[in-house]
């Protein structure tokens, strides 16, 4: 009988008691039973996938798992909006997208030939591009501008003495290009004020003989005049007050062609003033503000006939 207990041990797990049930543990136990016991059974191992919860990256190095989360992050960080919050968004995005469309479109119209639309709806498209949004072709025009023109002003004022001093030419563009140099954000009237208004004034006046044509020619030398009036107040250079009558003119300067270029320019400045201007109470920057002096505008004008009349300026310079 011992002999065939020890031949039969084998058959089981090693060190199994005879008799005993596969998988049950030394002294007849369950493994039920001794996990209750020593609270350290071992529990199955557990699926990654099955743990994952929604959201979460199943692989961390694959971009689904990234793309998933960014967008449970998006869903999350609307979703915390309030309704009221998310109509606020909507309204916004939604009227900054139609004022972009409708700008686009002011702006295609404006510089497209003319048409129906721009003949119906001219006069609003204008206004709304100037003076802002403002196309100018120029720089892609096949001959752009190659020439630097610089108006100046002189004034004649009144001495302590009752006499009359004459000032030196005074660069308004210099004024201007100082206004812009090194500053990021240059005012639209530093930039293209004096500038258009001197192209206001030559585009309305004849080549030959400077006449105004009609009545935008006179507007445009009052104009332009008054600009002068109100950069020199500004300047501090000279006292409008005492100014009597002012003078205008340009300084046309080529601009060199390049090394590579044969041309043989002159680059020599070339002036073209303008006749005397009497300055009246209406032409100071106080404008119409001033009240009416009728007896200093024929003083003034006594002034200019004695001094030589409007003739003068053209006589002494001209464009040469």
């Amino acid at each position: 009988m011992d002999q065939q207990s020890s031949d039969q041990a084998p058959e089981g797990a090693p060190g199994a008691a005879p008799g005993a049930t596969p998988g049950a543990t030394p002294g007849g136990a369950s493994p039920g039973a001794h996990g209750a016991r020593s609270g350290a059974a071992a529990a199955p191992p557990r699926d990654p996938s099955a743990a994952s919860g929604p959201g979460s990256d199943p692989d961390p190095g694959s971009d689904l798992g990234s793309d998933l989360d960014r967008t449970a992050t998006a869903d999350v960080r609307l979703g915390a909006l309030s309704l009221p919050a998310r109509i606020i968004v909507a309204l916004t995005v939604g009227a900054l997208t139609i004022y972009a469309a409708a700008h686009m479109v002011m702006v295609f119209l404006f510089v497209a030939p003319e048409n129906h639309v721009t003949q119906e709806y001219g006069d609003g498209m204008r206004e709304y591009i100037y003076p802002e949004f403002e196309q100018s072709w120029k720089l892609f025009a096949p001959n752009p501008l190659q020439r630097n023109v610089a108006v100046e002003v002189r004034a004649e004022t009144r001495d302590g003495e009752g006499g009359r001093d004459t000032t030196d030419w005074i660069s308004l563009t210099a004024m201007d290009v100082e206004n812009i140099e090194h500053n990021p954000w240059p005012s639209h009237t530093a930039q293209n004020e004096l500038r258009r208004a001197w192209d206001f004034y030559t585009g309305s006046h004849t080549e030959t003989g400077g006449e105004a044509v009609g009545l935008r020619g006179e507007l445009s030398e009052i104009y332009v005049h008054r600009i002068a009036l109100l950069r020199l107040d500004q300047s501090g250079l000279v006292d409008v007050d005492d100014i009597v009558r002012i003078q205008l003119r340009s300084a046309t300067t080529l601009v060199p062609a390049p090394e590579w270029r044969a041309e043989d320019l002159d680059t020599s400045t070339a002036y073209y003033e303008l006749d005397w201007w009497v300055v009246t109470s209406r032409d100071l920057p106080s404008g119409v503000l001033a009240p009416d002096d009728d007896d200093q505008a024929s003083g003034q004008a006594s002034d200019q006939s004695s001094g030589g009349g409007q003739g003068e300026g053209q006589g002494e310079g001209g464009e040469r």
